[in-house]
């Protein structure tokens, strides 16, 4: 009988640990804003998988969050570069301001992901550089064998916080 009582304690304690586990999973990596990242990944064909572990890397969720480099919003967005999409986008009415809008700063991202994803071939390592250092980097390291070996992709990534923030991003998608 005692090693009955043993069992189920220990069974009891093992679904506790998974569940207190899971909610943890759940308040580390939350899926805030789904409706607009599903609706701006259905409408760019970009995983919205791929548009949440951004969000997390780049802002935490935090939808005012601004950087010491002044990225904006979610996705974190310059103005220059906020600019340069709403041009692509037929937006008029883009300032600073409005990249703090959820709505706005989600479907500019993920329409700026879809855009290099097109130019790198879906190779979303090479987005991801290309989001997290810009696209003028990531060809010059393309053309640098020291970094591609064959023009196409990396075989290492020179800017250690570019490096980390792929990871980073790896690994939240798994999560």
């Amino acid at each position: 009988m005692k090693i009955f009582k043993r069992i189920i304690l220990l069974t009891l304690v093992l679904v506790l640990l998974c569940f207190v586990g899971l909610q943890a999973v759940k308040a580390l990596y939350p899926k805030k804003y789904l409706p607009e990242i599903v609706n701006a990944c259905n409408k760019y064909n970009i995983d919205p998988y791929l548009c949440l572990a951004v969000i997390k890397a780049e802002s935490n969720f935090v939808s005012d969050a601004q950087s010491g480099k002044d990225a904006i919003g979610l996705m974190q967005i310059t103005e220059p570069t906020a600019v340069w999409i709403a041009e692509k986008l037929n937006y008029s009415d883009i300032d600073v301001e409005r990249l703090k809008e959820p709505s706005v700063n989600i479907e500019m991202g993920v329409w700026y992901l879809s855009y290099l994803l097109k130019i790198y071939n879906n190779d979303v390592t090479l987005a991801l550089c290309a989001y997290n250092a810009g696209h003028g980097n990531v060809d010059q390291w393309l053309q640098n064998e020291a970094y591609s070996s064959d023009g196409k992709t990396l075989t290492k990534i020179p800017f250690s916080e570019t490096n980390n923030y792929v990871i980073q991003i790896e690994k939240n998608i798994k999560i």
